[in-house]
């Protein structure tokens, strides 16, 4: 689950600004992304980092050199809840302007919503089952006290 990661992102290297955190994960993309890395957490407090990789670093990647079966350039996909088993999605993140909303392809085809103002560190369960809109809590106690908002305030965000 990439939940905390993309929390500690929103709130440290994009200075809570969800329309520029956006645009580097979906807009300035070609393709897509094979791995989210630590690089996201530039500008993060040295103790947050620790917490949420213990310690260890490892660079975001793009999905390059992607070969089609026609030879054609590689295009962007739309996952849908249908096919999103198929093609081995576990999570879906829809970056909204008062959270994220966390679905699990698995159970539904929507999912509830985690302030962008939850603390990284929270405790977080992987189950699939307390991610439904009909489960409850699927977001844990912070395991620290919340980190100080930093940066610059958010600007208008993206409808």
């Amino acid at each position: 689950m990439k939940l905390p990661l993309l929390l500690a992102a929103y709130q440290c290297r994009f200075a809570r600004d969800e329309q520029a955190m956006a645009r580097h994960l979906i807009d300035d993309v070609p393709v897509g992304w094979e791995e989210l890395g630590t690089d996201l957490l530039d500008g993060a407090p040295p103790e947050l980092v620790t917490a949420l990789t213990g310690g260890q670093e490892w660079p975001s990647s793009t999905l390059d050199n992607l070969v089609t079966p026609d030879g054609s350039p590689p295009a962007r996909m739309t996952v849908t809840h249908e096919d999103a088993t198929e093609q081995d999605f576990q999570w879906g993140y829809v970056l909204r302007p008062d959270g994220i909303e966390v679905i699990s392809p698995a159970q539904d085809a929507t999912g509830p919503l985690v302030d962008w103002n939850t603390d990284p560190r929270t405790i977080h369960t992987n189950h699939p089952d307390h991610w439904t809109l009909r489960a409850t809590g699927p977001v844990g106690t912070p395991v620290h006290t919340p980190l100080p908002r930093t940066g610059a305030a958010p600007s208008a965000r993206r409808r």
